[in-house]
């Protein structure tokens, strides 16, 4: 009996108001393709196509860039389908298809991979299309669009070699719109880029339509792989194994005369969230004009044309039924997919077609408010609003904005295409951004129109303006899903990159002149403007109070100064989840009894020494203690080695000598007596206090004494938890355990004060983790300090790491920084045995993080799933951690349906 062979698919039809896939099916046709055929399910004017999957182009990579068996058959296929719904044919000199090909993954990677439109075109086809359409100037500007991407994208040419070619035609004709060229000035400039391909390429470009099919399919699979898409994957935690799938679409023309356009529109404002209409459009234009920045477009309503003071009509003007017609289409989308949503549309001769949706990249304020005002509509619950919003992108809502009573210096004026504030030094290459702002210097981006290929100087930039282009250019959506302003369609400066500078208004800004954005409105400053903390909004009030009646997680601060303590409650702390006392021995005015102490010979000589840090240390918990109001605070005790509070260069030891009166020759000695080869692992944490115990009986009588004050003020009886770190064995624990209740106890027998304290370690050692039943024995609480943890388990120096760890994220052997989101297989796992063995013996063992890894979500639903009590972060990073918990909370409960 012959084996039965399962072939698999690799091609899905949509069109003709039916489809193969869905919206559920992203992860096989990627968004734009599982949306397409959701469109077209719901009888949506959507033009007929197909799409290639993604475990295609997974396929591409794994057999060294092959195809799979059987894709061929299959494309061939689908082109048939199509040509049946439209009654053209692919490669037809008389009635030809012409496609697009686009590239498609399941998250939104706008521009950073490629796109051919109006492939199928040829010397024959386009006479066909001339005679069809009616148009030859549409024909022919269509030939040169086609010639000119894909030469660009599948041929590897300089698309600037063609924008050259075109501007020595119009400058020859003296136009200065390509839409003042005529059908015979195409033709020749159709003619100019043939003859610039077989010049550089020496072969004609390609004029069999399958050839060039197979060669767009290739390129877009490639594109998965490019510099920027690498790049742009690694800022948005994008896998690389995902893939891209293709979408392989009939064309539909914007550009067949001033019956038609192009547009892209939001059902929202993707800035503020306001609940009305926004994008622009072009008349007699391809998509590419929109996007890329070409032309600045125009407002779709007619308020908003008003609003900008702009006299060319809107499309509700222009182009009234259609309008009409598509606001319907748009509305209905919202509805059905319940988030607002980012729409591609198309305009042929008066007739609508709906070329893309999906839910649209929006600002941290506009997620905040449309999550909110879609929950009051009743569209969604108030689970499914607090999972609309990233964590990550509060970072947006709680930085400066330019104060409103500063006096403003405006040198330019654009469209406000990403909010927020920045200062900074103009540059005007993506390259000098990322080189000056590697150096740590803050830079504006000032460029006629970003690209793909400036990802990385834009992620370097604090801000970025453009000469061209809408609130839908690639610079605009790109800015908004980075969080950094941007100011886009900027037209009154004239950059003069040779003599790097811009001019406006009369006045001339060079590069690294000071400037200041407004991303909210439009507005280029000249130098320095004052800047003032955000207000949050009733909208963050509101989606912050249903993340917390969700979440279990508790999330704490780590602080140690006044400031950041009122920083962390002001955000919603619980409590302090790490002070590191180090950071307090470190100011002016107690570093000379530190070094004091240190220099000492005896025990005696060390405590009188610490005698003078002890009202120091007091005043600090005291001062902590009060702004927690009784939420628990953990304090970890000295942890650093002894050395790195002296002074290490010999002009540093007589400066010191001189203003502290010790002697020069024994700070030299005791120096180079502490000096370590590794200190990291050497006598530092928990090892000072075998050591030295007298250090830390100062500081557990420092912070009992704060607490017995707090309590005597009248204030709320604070919950100190007096945290040991490096400890790794369960003989440690048991010694400082007893040093602390020792000391504890005459404190509160001398003030004859009842306080509740509590004893624990931080887990960073991997024998902690694997020995934690012993550790629990004696400790009530384990904090894990996932930065030393992560780099105790590696064996990799978190200082020094950055000088390779982009290879190996770049080569696949680390998905992610390990020290930016935690290492789940290897240090989670080590948390994990930590979790239980540590519960096995004291069952009610509190648990949490305070490493990095306490603020960043990926590390925070890992958190939840193993079963901590908290996580601690910067207290600017506490509404991240909040959100991110409640939506840990939401994913487990979930699971558990």
């Amino acid at each position: 009996m012959a084996e039965t062979m399962v072939k698999t698919r690799w091609v899905y039809a949509f069109g003709g108001g039916t489809a193969d896939g869905d919206a559920s099916m992203k992860d096989l046709l990627g968004g734009k393709g599982a949306n397409l055929a959701e469109m077209s399910s719901l009888g949506l004017p959507v033009p007929p196509g197909f799409t290639v999957t993604t475990e295609a182009c997974v396929h591409y990579y794994s057999n060294d860039k092959s195809y799979p068996p059987g894709l061929r058959e299959q494309v061939a296929d689908g082109l048939k389908a199509v040509e049946t719904i439209t009654g053209k044919a692919f490669g037809d000199a008389a009635n030809p298809l012409l496609v697009s090909v686009r590239s498609g993954a399941r998250a939104s990677m706008p521009g950073m991979m490629d796109t051919v439109l109006n492939l199928g075109l040829n010397d024959q086809t386009v006479e066909g299309l001339a005679k069809l359409s009616g148009d030859r100037r549409f024909a022919f500007d269509s030939y040169r669009r086609f010639i000119q991407m894909y030469s660009a994208v599948v041929l590897n040419m300089d698309h600037h070699l063609f924008e050259e070619i075109l501007d020595d035609h119009k400058d020859r004709l003296e136009v200065y719109v390509d839409t003042g060229l005529t059908a015979e000035d195409w033709e020749a400039v159709v003619t100019d880029y043939k003859d610039a391909v077989e010049r550089e390429l020496g072969r004609p470009f390609p004029q069999d339509p399958p050839e060039q099919l197979w060669g767009a399919v290739g390129a877009v699979f490639a594109s998965w792989m490019n510099d920027r898409a690498k790049f742009y994957r690694r800022m948005h935690d994008i896998p690389e194994s995902w893939g891209t799938a293709v979408n392989i679409q009939s064309m539909v023309f914007g550009n067949m005369g001033d019956g038609s356009a192009t547009g892209v529109a939001f059902t929202r404002n993707p800035s503020t969230g306001d609940n009305r209409l926004y994008g622009e459009f072009l008349i007699n234009a391809q998509g590419e004009d929109v996007v890329a920045g070409i032309r600045t477009p125009q407002p779709l309503t007619r308020i908003a044309r008003e609003e900008m003071g702009d006299n060319n009509l809107s499309m509700e003007e222009a182009l009234p039924e259609v309008f009409t017609q598509f606001k319907a289409v748009v509305e209905r989308l919202e509805t059905h997919y319940r988030d607002m949503q980012d729409i591609e549309f198309t305009v042929e001769q008066g007739r609508l077609y709906m070329l893309q949706t999906r839910n649209g990249k929006r600002t941290a304020k506009a997620a905040l408010r449309i999550a909110v005002d879609l929950a009051n509509e009743g569209l969604i619950t108030h689970a499914e609003a607090v999972m609309r919003v990233d964590p990550a992108s509060l970072d947006q809502l709680l930085h400066p904005t330019i104060d409103p009573a500063s006096p403003r210096d405006v040198i330019a004026t654009g469209l406000p295409a990403s909010p927020g504030a920045a200062t900074g030094k103009v540059v005007f290459t993506a390259e000098e951004a990322e080189k000056l702002g590697l150096a740590g210097e803050a830079v504006i981006l000032v460029r006629e129109e970003t690209s793909p290929e400036d990802i990385r100087g834009m992620d370097a930039a604090r801000g970025i303006v453009t000469a061209r282009g809408g609130m839908t250019s690639h610079a605009a959506v790109v800015a908004r899903g980075m969080g950094r302003p941007c100011v886009s369609g900027a037209g009154e400066i004239q950059i003069d990159k040779r003599a790097g500078e811009f001019r406006a208004r009369g006045k001339t800004i060079r590069a690294y002149d000071i400037v200041t954005i407004d991303g909210s409105t439009g507005e280029v400053l000249q130098g320095v403007v004052k800047m003032i903390e955000p207000e949050l909004s009733g909208d963050f009030g509101a989606l912050m109070g249903w993340a917390d009646s969700v979440r279990r997680l508790k999330v704490r601060a780590n602080a140690e100064t006044a400031l950041d303590a009122q920083v962390a409650r002001q955000f919603g702390a619980e409590g302090i989840g790490l002070c590191r006392t180090e950071h307090m021995f470190f100011d002016p005015a107690r570093i000379a009894a530190v070094r004091e102490m240190i220099l000492a010979d005896d025990v005696a000589g060390r405590k009188a020494a610490l005698a003078k840090i002890l009202p120091m240390q007091r005043a600090d918990f005291v001062e902590l203690f009060k702004i927690m109001e009784g939420l628990p605070v953990t304090i970890r005790l000295l942890d650093p080695p002894l050395h790195e509070f002296l002074p290490h260069s010999e002009d540093d030891l007589t400066a010191v000598a001189e203003a502290t009166g010790l002697d020069p020759t024994k700070l030299l000695r005791r120096a180079q007596e502490l000096h370590e080869v590794n200190p990291m692992l050497g006598h530092r944490g928990c090892r000072l206090g075998v050591s030295y115990p007298e250090i830390y009986e100062m500081q557990v009588r420092a912070i009992i004494e704060a607490a017995c004050q707090v309590v005597a003020d009248g204030r709320p009886a604070p919950i100190p938890e007096i945290m040991h770190p490096l400890v790794a064995k369960g003989e440690e624990m048991k010694f400082l355990r007893e040093l602390t209740d020792r000391t504890a106890k005459e404190v509160l027998a001398e003030r004859d004060v009842s306080i509740e304290y509590m004893v624990g370690t931080m887990v960073e050692l991997p024998r902690a983790a694997i020995r934690a039943g012993d550790l629990a024995e004696h400790a009530e609480f384990f904090s894990f300090g996932t930065n030393d943890l992560t780099q105790t388990t590696f064996g990799i120096s978190r200082d020094d790491s950055g000088r390779f760890l982009n290879a190996y994220i770049d080569k696949g052997i680390f998905e992610r920084d390990p020290f930016v989101t935690l290492d789940q297989e290897g240090v989670g796992d080590l948390i994990r045995i930590a979790t239980e063995r540590g519960r096995a013996v004291r069952a009610d063992v509190k648990l949490g993080i305070c490493g990095e890894h306490g603020g960043d979500p990926a590390s925070i639903q890992f958190c939840e799933s193993v079963g901590l009590d908290y996580v601690s972060c910067s207290p600017y990073r506490v509404p991240i951690a909040r959100l991110a918990a409640a939506q840990a909370a939401i994913g487990e409960r979930e699971k558990d349906r």
